[in-house]
């Protein structure tokens, strides 16, 4: 669902006559009596927080709940720069009025942001970042050095971010604040965005009280094993860090893997990030799609601390499992600790409170109170609109809370039962491909249905067809009928051609050339008490084709 927000200039004489300060009864940081989350045991263990640093006007910015009008003036030399590479900063004027006067920030670095849902071109409607002391050092916007105004494309309640930013740090998990902003770009009227704090020097010291560590951005769907882009820190640039945190969580031996993780792993702070973005839906952060996030390798231990980022799409699902082994490596690795798992399970148990739907929706109804000088100046139509985006996004959380006690309740997932030496059919995979210029489809060949993998023209073929399995210990063979053709391998270290592995694992097998229908097989072992299994029929080659028979079979050979 797409909202047109059309703002009328009534907004000015709202802002200039105070209409959108609160008293303090409905100021959105205060509105509710706190919650202790986080006394046990397993949440203190290695969670000690820093001294709190003196308030600044950050604080009061974010706590006084008052909607400020940014306009934003670019000359023409320095729009067209975000029209030819939005990534790159040009340089613009903001001005900020609220009940309180006008303040004109100059030279202030300007870029737009987004994703693949949320991105917008600049004669669009466009999220921007501004860097307020890149240009002109020392300048801050309200002790922000960096701050984010989203246009929300992907939330039309506008409240999700600041919903889910409120429940991480009352879950002692560090996340940037929220507000929101009526914002102009020269004289083009954009209508409402969401301002954010920026992860900028402010932030981390607030948090972790030295801002000296590595800071990363997880980027667009990358894992740690990526080249992420570092955004601050005085530690090496070699990505040394990341690249021993990736070493830790792959080590194949479970018992020397957990040891040389908790070197390098806030292990109690990832289970408290992990619970919250599973409780929250995040279905597209990092636990479950390794996407918005951002590591901080904390002094003076090095330890890698994640952060959550990105969470405008949150609730969507009431019934968004909690339990399930997700692919990216770190949560991948942590869940499967027996140790950890359990711990993690604890922490979904105390910081259940926090979802209370009462409690929630009571915050919602103060965050409304002080949008409602706004809402009701963009007409009936919009007004309606967003009435119907909040009542469902209220519904979808009074849902949340019985569906994750019901989870919680019901336990952990079960792996494969196998009777004897009975293989399990394993049909409904899914593609995968890691280069853009592949085929990956299902066909039909002489009325049978069957999967194809296909190099296209740029000579350079990486993908697979999936099927993910819960596992016990033990040693299994996986088993699947492939036929090739005209297949020239390409070199890699994870198996040549066409053939069968595991996530993570290398393989022997290989069909290359022309080749009839005939059974490929795959042995592997899984060394934990349960293990989430990636099977992966794949074609690694610079040209040609592999059809795969759409149902395997696996069967476990040695149980320990």
């Amino acid at each position: 669902m797409r909202v047109s927000w059309i703002l009328r200039k009534v907004w000015i004489s709202l802002c200039v006559c105070g209409l959108l300060s609160l008293p303090a009864c409905q100021q959105t940081t205060t509105s509710q009596p706190a919650i202790r989350v986080g006394d046990s045991e397993s949440a203190d263990r290695g969670a000690k927080e820093p001294a709190q640093p003196p308030r600044d006007a950050s604080d009061d910015f974010f706590d006084n709940g008052v909607i400020p009008q940014l306009k934003i003036e670019l000359k023409e030399s320095q729009a067209k720069k975000l029209r030819e590479d939005a990534r790159r900063y040009a340089k613009c004027k903001l001005i900020e009025t609220t009940a309180d006067g006008e303040t004109t920030y100059t030279d202030v670095a300007i870029k737009l942001k987004g994703a693949a849902g949320s991105f917008r071109e600049f004669d669009d409607r466009p999220a921007f970042t501004l860097n307020m002391h890149k240009h002109l050092k020392g300048q801050t916007f309200h002790a922000m050095e960096k701050l984010h105004l989203n246009n929300s494309v992907q939330d039309e309640s506008y409240l999700c971010e600041w919903l889910c930013s409120d429940l991480c740090r009352d879950a002692k998990v560090p996340a940037t604040r929220v507000t929101h902003a009526r914002v102009w770009l020269n004289d083009r009227d954009l209508g409402l965005y969401v301002l954010k704090e920026g992860f900028d020097q402010p932030f981390l010291k607030r948090h972790f009280g030295d801002a000296t560590g590595n800071f990363y951005d997880g980027g667009f769907v990358q894992d740690i094993d990526a080249d992420l882009e570092k955004d601050s820190g005085q530690g090496p640039d070699d990505h040394s860090d990341l690249r021993a945190l990736q070493a830790a969580c792959l080590e194949p031996d479970p018992e020397k893997r957990w040891p040389v993780i908790e070197e390098r792993l806030d292990v109690n702070a990832f289970v408290s990030f992990m619970a919250l973005e599973l409780m929250t839906c995040h279905w597209d952060g990092y636990t479950p799609n390794k996407n918005n996030y951002r590591i901080y390798f904390e002094p003076p231990h090095g330890k890698a601390r994640f952060l959550p980022h990105g969470m405008d799409q949150m609730f969507g699902d009431p019934g968004f499992p909690i339990l399930e082994y997700f692919e990216p490596m770190v949560a991948s690795a942590v869940m499967h600790n027996p140790d950890w798992r359990k711990r993690y399970r604890e922490r979904v148990a105390e910081l259940l409170p926090l979802f209370e739907p009462k409690r929630l929706h009571d915050k919602l109804d103060a965050v409304l109170a002080r949008l409602q000088p706004v809402v009701a100046t963009m007409g009936e139509e919009f007004v309606n609109a967003h009435a119907d985006r909040v009542r469902e996004l209220k519904e979808r959380i009074a849902a949340r809370e019985p569906n994750l006690r019901e989870q919680l309740q019901n336990g952990d997932p079960t792996p494969l039962e196998f009777e004897g030496n009975t293989p399990i059919e394993l049909a409904d995979w899914f593609p995968a491909q890691e280069i853009d210029d592949t085929k990956v489809e299902e066909v039909e060949i002489d009325g049978q249905k069957r999967y194809s993998i296909q190099a296209d023209d740029s000579g350079q073929c990486v993908a697979s067809w999936r099927r993910k399995v819960l596992l016990a210990k033990g040693r299994y063979r996986i088993e699947a009928r492939m036929r090739t053709e005209s297949v020239e391998p390409r070199e890699d270290e994870q198996g040549t051609g066409a053939g069968l592995r595991i996530s993570g694992g290398k393989r022997d097998n290989k069909l290359t050339g022309d080749t009839d229908w005939q059974m490929v097989s795959h042995e592997f072992e899984v060394l934990e008490d349960v293990r989430d299994v990636i099977l992966v029929a794949e074609l690694r080659a610079t040209r040609g084709r592999v059809w795969i028979e759409p149902i395997a079979h696996l069967f476990r050979i040695e149980v320990p």
